[in-house]
């Protein structure tokens, strides 16, 4: 390292604290972690390598489960006519603030403006019609991986809300309701497993109220996560049932067995780059980024920690020997990396992973070269593992297995922990005001939600309105005679409130 130029460590890390501002903080770690950069459209955001590469291992594991399920992957246009896209007149009112059109070429006008998809079922079904003409042809399960665009809107944040942003949206068609709504039902579990197995962010499964549901829908099932940091809950992935309102629309039929013309019963169900963002928000910390195992592009940082006493022969055997421990990570299967450069710091270099997540770190000094030994250091509790080289790849294994089940356990605890169960509205206002979702008797009517929304807003001016997140699947028990926290009628179920982005 002598002669080397020694960069300076002042510049590396995070400005504002998370529990100060966290807006800006999240605003930083998102650049200072090199996943996004800022792009002179506003609300378009470029995903860096860091970012995509968790966007790959989530594409990476719902590809492989829908395709168990008989899904195939298709791709469609990015243009909608305007005639399909007005076709399904409660669908294009739920868009239409939102649709980018293309009016020129060139110097032309085009003849009839063209919209960006903002979803793609006025895309899809026009073709499924020609598609699907016999019980034969059912059940039809389309995905396709693309890009949306969904234009109109204040306050752009990176992953959560942006102009353009990437998912997946499957499409499929089946004869009967019972088919359709068990495959509703298939799909939300997928999306629960993307967020706890693999993001180890706790999410809520249930039903959208009849205003939440999705535009032109039969109804709309969610999974829910929470941010505890800002006391908002978010809307981390949905699962329609159409019913027959686009088969109708766009003449979706098929001839039954008994050879009579029905039209088929439909589905959509979509997940998109959001899911980064919730996991940046939900486990985050003063240091930046921190990733769970199964996501993390780099699982594994060895970072060779060689000092001016060594000799040069010594030097030399240090690095070759986190060299050969980087390989061996490397040949079982663990995304690992090394960090030999001289031009940086150990302490800069520990500071720079932190800041990108990474859930282990491998120290290897002088004193572990010469006990054949290293240290594994945890990201998200600092915890330090001295270690055998021998046994490097199993206990790194177990500490990555033991650290997603930690993350889970943790932000799980901490959801449950802010769950505030109301009875009556005097007490609504003040538990979202102590960053809380609220658990209530609802009677379910639709101008009920309009109150709640009003009044919550009008109580807390700067914490702003409250909305229904989901009514969930799983309910406590509801006693006869129970009221509606907010009308005092009866109440049909327990709903789940908050604020949320």
């Amino acid at each position: 390292m002598v002669g080397k130029e020694i960069k300076k460590e002042t510049l590396l890390g995070l400005h504002t604290k998370r529990e100060e501002d966290f807006g800006k903080w999240y605003s930083q770690v998102v650049t200072a972690a090199e996943l996004i950069e800022y792009y002179d459209i506003s609300g378009c955001y470029i995903l860096r390598p860091h970012a995509y590469g968790m966007w790959e291992s989530i594409q990476r594991f719902l590809d492989g489960e829908i395709k168990k399920l008989g899904v195939q992957n298709s791709y469609f246009p990015c243009f909608v006519s305007q005639k399909a896209l007005t076709a399904e007149k409660d669908h294009v009112e739920g868009f239409a603030a939102e649709v980018a059109w293309v009016t020129k070429s060139g110097n032309s006008d085009l003849e009839e403006p063209i919209a960006v998809r903002p979803t793609s079922e006025t895309v899809m079904y026009p073709i499924f019609s020609s598609w699907i003409r016999s019980h034969r042809d059912l059940p039809m399960k389309l995905n396709q991986w693309c890009n949306v665009v969904r234009w109109e809107f204040s306050n752009p944040t990176p992953f959560i809300r942006s102009r353009e942003f990437l998912w997946q949206e499957g499409h499929t068609a089946f004869a009967s309701k019972a088919e359709a709504d068990v495959e509703v039902r298939c799909i939300l579990d997928l999306y629960q497993r993307v967020y706890e197995e693999l993001l180890c962010v706790p999410v809520i499964q249930g039903v959208k109220s009849e205003k939440e549901k999705f535009a032109g829908g039969l109804y709309t099932t969610t999974v829910e996560a929470f941010v505890p940091a800002t006391g908002r809950g978010i809307q981390g992935a949905t699962s329609h049932c159409l019913g027959q309102n686009f088969a109708k629309m766009f003449q979706i039929e098929f001839e039954s067995e008994q050879g009579e013309k029905k039209m088929v019963w439909q589905n959509s169900w979509g997940m998109t780059t959001r899911t980064i963002g919730v996991m940046i928000m939900v486990h985050g910390d003063n240091k930046g980024l921190v990733l769970p195992p199964r996501i993390a592009p780099v699982q594994l940082v060895v970072i060779p920690i060689p000092n001016q006493k060594l000799s040069e022969a010594d030097t030399l055997r240090l690095k070759e020997g986190a060299a050969k421990m980087h390989a061996t990570l490397t040949e079982a299967g663990v995304r690992a990396k090394l960090d030999d450069r001289e031009n940086y710091t150990p302490g800069w270099k520990y500071n720079h992973w932190e800041l990108k997540g990474v859930p282990l770190r491998c120290e290897y000094g002088p004193r572990d070269m010469e006990n054949n030994t290293c240290v594994l250091v945890r990201r998200d509790t600092g915890e330090k593992t001295p270690v055998a080289i021998a046994d490097l790849f199993s206990k790194a294994q177990q500490l990555m297995d033991k650290m997603q089940k930690d993350m889970l356990a943790k932000a799980t605890a901490e959801r449950n922990a802010n769950v505030a169960t109301v009875l009556e509205w005097k007490d609504f206002t003040p538990a979202l005001n102590e960053k809380k979702m609220v658990l209530t008797p609802w009677c379910e009517e639709p101008e009920s939600e309009d109150e709640v929304k009003k009044k919550s807003k009008e109580e807390s001016p700067e914490g702003g309105g409250a909305k229904t997140l989901c009514i969930p699947f799983e309910q406590p028990p509801l006693p006869e005679g129970t009221k509606c926290f907010i009308t005092g009628k009866p109440a049909k179920s327990w709903c789940l409130w908050g604020r949320s982005y």
